[in-house]
């Protein structure tokens, strides 16, 4: 004969068994197309509780989740695009995009308008990104490492932008470009100048890499790289 379950593993079934029952019975109600969601907001049980932020690098979550404006009465099954809206019109903000964890966290994930250079401003420096256009990020308060530029300039930004995706590492290592004469570039590194012209792409600047490369196994200083010559790097040594 078989001896009767213990009230502790009967407990544990029951438990097992009600979340079963209430997964199928969401999803029932969600498979209506237009009334599900909107019963299952009415519900206590749904109420948002935690809120996640994914994906934010300079802006502090506790920014984001302010500009949700969730009252005590939001649910995760209320429609997520005014919110996003709300977060999108952040100028940092690239994109949003909400999702939800039952029962009743919402995980709101965002890329943001990355900042890819300094420029001079009335109090210190403004940060621009590829657009040139000022970030709300204050340069005096938040470790930023960038290029310096002397103006606003929206081709410059764009190239820092793409030699930010493209080459991390050569990014890292541009300290300022400025504009040289009406059709050059000249962009400092730490340890070597390089001229280019003013419509240099990042393909085209990175393809000083090998040369830095040559010239330090042959242990050999240089002072200047030259791009300005189609399909050459000159070096000019020290």
């Amino acid at each position: 004969m078989t001896a009767p379950a213990a009230p502790r593993e009967r407990s544990r079934s029951a438990r097992i068994a009600r979340a079963v029952v209430a997964a199928l019975l969401v999803a029932a109600i969600v498979s209506l197309p237009w009334t599900g969601p909107r019963l299952l907001a009415h519900l206590a049980f749904f109420r948002v509780r935690k809120v996640e932020i994914r994906g934010a690098v300079y802006l502090p979550p506790a920014e984001l989740i302010a500009r949700l404006r969730l009252d005590s009465t939001a649910s995760v099954w209320d429609d997520p695009e005014p919110l996003v809206q709300r977060i999108e019109r952040h100028p940092q903000i690239r994109e949003a995009r909400i999702d939800r964890k039952l029962p009743g966290t919402l995980v709101v994930n965002v890329r943001e308008n990355l900042p890819v250079a300094l420029v001079p401003a009335a109090k210190g420096f403004s940060v621009i990104d590829e657009h040139g256009q000022p970030l709300p990020i204050d340069p005096a308060s938040t470790k930023l490492d960038l290029p310096i530029l002397a103006a606003r300039d929206t081709a410059i930004a764009r190239l820092l932008a793409a030699l930010r995706t493209g080459y991390p590492a050569l990014f890292a290592r541009v300290s300022e470009i400025r504009r040289e004469g009406r059709n050059e570039l000249l962009v400092r590194l730490p340890d070597v100048r390089v001229r280019a012209l003013a419509d240099v792409t990042a393909d085209r600047l990175a393809e000083i890499l090998p040369v830095e490369d040559d010239l330090a196994r042959r242990h050999l200083a240089v002072a200047e790289l030259d791009l300005r010559y189609r399909d050459q790097v000159i070096a000019r040594l020290q």
